[in-house]
């Protein structure tokens, strides 16, 4: 992983802690994992999904009431990202605000990592 000790993988807005906090009450969920799959015109999207169990291998960042799980294989694209979660007239939902991502596409749903060298170099400086 590409943690740096003492740092928080991602962080979390007040407004994310407080839908993350609302999605967590229903039915029970332990909190959000969040992960990246192949996909999407730019060739990478976010995943967001409920989790009923902790996995021993997520990354796991807790802010008051709200709990994200980071899957494993997105831990290194993830790293230094800020998650938010925004309202307006036509829509709502989370952003991501990652310092990663090379080039996303105009809907925002897509996007492309740096290289993974380049990934690791920024994160030994």
């Amino acid at each position: 992983m590409f943690a740096i000790p003492g740092k928080q993988a991602v962080t979390i807005t007040p407004a994310a802690e407080r839908q993350i906090s609302k999605l967590m009450s229903r039915d029970g969920h332990q909190g959000l994992r969040i992960g990246v799959k192949k996909g999407g015109c730019a060739g990478m999207e976010y995943t967001m999904d409920y989790v009923t169990e902790i996995d021993t291998h997520d990354e796991v960042v807790e802010q008051g009431d709200a709990r994200v799980m980071i899957a494993p294989m997105a831990q290194m694209f993830l790293f230094g990202t800020e998650i938010d979660y925004e309202i307006s007239l036509l829509e709502s939902g989370f952003k991501f605000r990652n310092p990663n991502v090379a080039d996303a596409c105009g809907c925002g749903e897509s996007i492309k990592f740096k290289d993974i060298d380049e990934l690791a170099a920024e994160r030994e400086s």
